[in-house]
């Protein structure tokens, strides 16, 4: 984070590591593996009415499709941030996008529900083999300073174009082509980001013997977030007292403690808790999870009030979603130069007001009459400008002062902390909207109101981060 390190160290670490990865390389990569994560979760949405009647899906098989990738992914993040410190992340990285591919390439294909939610699955675990592994191509090649800054926000800002755009891209696909085109498209996407890794990553030469793969910590906490995810999502449909939410609900928590456990007396861990004794790291992934909580109403609530109450079709919907990525793209772009002026603490303070006080603004306009210019253009302008000040100082600041040996491990601690939040915020903010009944644009209304609300704790949470200049000795 360039405001928690001296101005030598910056001059001195400028450009990525000599002999390793070109920048540009690192970059592209990386955006381009973000972009296909985090599209997936949201492009197969819009498809999901025709993939119903194209494979005559239940209601149950419906959820499964959505819920196989959410899962998987969620539960294996930290475990493909690991091996990717142990076996390279170039190997890792190929992998992750093999897996992806073949997965994406059965999906399409699919003739029956079941081999569509198994490719879910499968694709879920590919990105969560990726998803930690661009961060940490970025965290690896740069070292902490401007040219890392950078990075870090190219990376934010692709990896939320991603969300943003899937509702357009997958209404594009259904509408004019197929649903199965929300699953091929990233065959050839996947190819070329797969000929970028073969071509110019590289991987540094890993001294001594090689480590072990610390797998009954790697059982314990995919088993453990994967179950959290699964309980969390239970309760939308359950309620949060039925036994189908809170058997999980309970469990995720005990094997979390228990992989904690076991993580402080292994030899070879999977994830260091010595890395938590960082301030950065622990305040940063903190203020990640909670705001996350409320940036999810940006994109999810927003979506369903365009299409359930000015009924809106989908691929309106996703255009009048470009805005608010030119919000976030914006606001990353200016978060370097930026935070190389000012304390990084208080730009985060500044871009999370903007955010909180969009989502009450947001609140505000909402009603059944409402339309684009009144109701959806300004808000959303504020709300995403606001979390793209807001993410890349807080992302910088999850993975300082990590050792480049250990990057893949806080880059998944970093992606499980942004997929749990996601999560925990999308059930208590539908718990929320579902408090109004039939009136539709009431509850999103109050989703948004109680969003304003968890965003601004999250963005209080930034005064506990370190000092500019403090807290930059190795973790010991």
């Amino acid at each position: 984070m360039t405001a928690l390190q001296d101005p030598e160290s910056a001059v001195r670490t400028a450009g990525p590591r000599a002999g390793g990865t070109p920048g540009w390389a690192a970059v592209l990569a990386a955006s381009i593996g973000q972009f296909l994560v985090v599209l997936d979760i949201s492009v197969v949405n819009v498809a999901l009415p025709d993939m119903r009647s194209g494979l005559d899906l239940g209601a149950t098989a419906l959820q499964w499709v959505v819920n196989a990738y959410s899962l998987t992914f969620a539960g294996f993040l930290l475990l493909g941030g690991r091996a990717a410190d142990l076996f390279g992340r170039k190997l890792v990285f190929l992998l992750g996008v093999g897996l992806f591919f073949v997965a994406s390439l059965a999906g399409g294909l699919a003739t029956d529900g079941w081999t569509l939610i198994a490719a879910r699955a499968v694709q879920g675990l590919g990105a969560a083999i990726i998803a930690p592994v661009t961060l940490s191509l970025i965290t690896g090649t740069f070292p902490a300073g401007p040219a890392r800054t950078k990075a870090i926000a190219m990376w934010t800002a692709v990896g939320t174009a991603g969300g943003a755009t899937g509702g357009l891209v997958g209404g594009l696909l259904t509408d004019y082509l197929d649903w199965r085109w929300v699953l091929l498209i990233n065959v050839p996407v996947g190819i070329v980001v797969a000929v970028i890794a073969l071509l110019w990553l590289h991987d540094e030469a890993a001294e001594g013997p090689r480590p072990r793969l610390d797998l009954p910590g790697a059982v314990l906490v995919t088993a453990g977030v994967g179950a959290l995810a699964f309980g969390i999502g239970q309760t939308e449909g359950h309620g949060w007292t039925s036994a189908a939410s809170l058997v999980p609900l309970v469990a995720g928590p005990v094997l979390l403690a228990l992989f904690v456990a076991v993580e402080a007396r292994v030899r070879e861990p999977l994830v260091q808790l010595r890395l938590f004794r960082l301030r950065s790291v622990s305040v940063g992934n903190l203020a990640t999870l909670v705001s996350m909580m409320g940036g999810f109403a940006l994109w999810y609530f927003l979506s369903l009030y365009m299409q359930n109450v000015l009924h809106y079709s989908a691929v309106r919907t996703g255009v009048s979603f470009l805005p608010h990525t030119a919000g976030i793209i914006i606001g990353s772009k200016l978060a370097p130069p930026l935070m190389a002026r000012m304390d990084a603490r208080l730009l985060a303070g500044i871009g999370g007001l903007l955010a909180a006080a969009g989502f009450g603004w947001q609140s505000a306009v909402l009603d059944a009459d409402g339309t684009f210019l009144t109701a959806i253009l300004g808000p959303g302008l504020v709300m995403a400008f606001g979390f793209g000040l807001l993410m890349t100082p807080l992302v910088e600041a999850s993975t300082f002062g990590a050792d480049a040996s250990e990057a893949g491990a806080v880059a998944g601690v970093v992606n499980t902390s942004r997929t749990i939040g996601g999560a925990i915020g999308l059930t208590v903010l539908a718990t929320a909207a579902s408090r109004s009944g039939d009136d539709l644009a009431a509850g999103y209304s109050t989703a948004f109101w109680v969003a304003a609300a968890i965003t601004a704790v999250g963005t209080a949470l930034v005064v506990f981060l370190p000092r500019p200049q403090g807290d930059t000795s190795p973790v010991s």
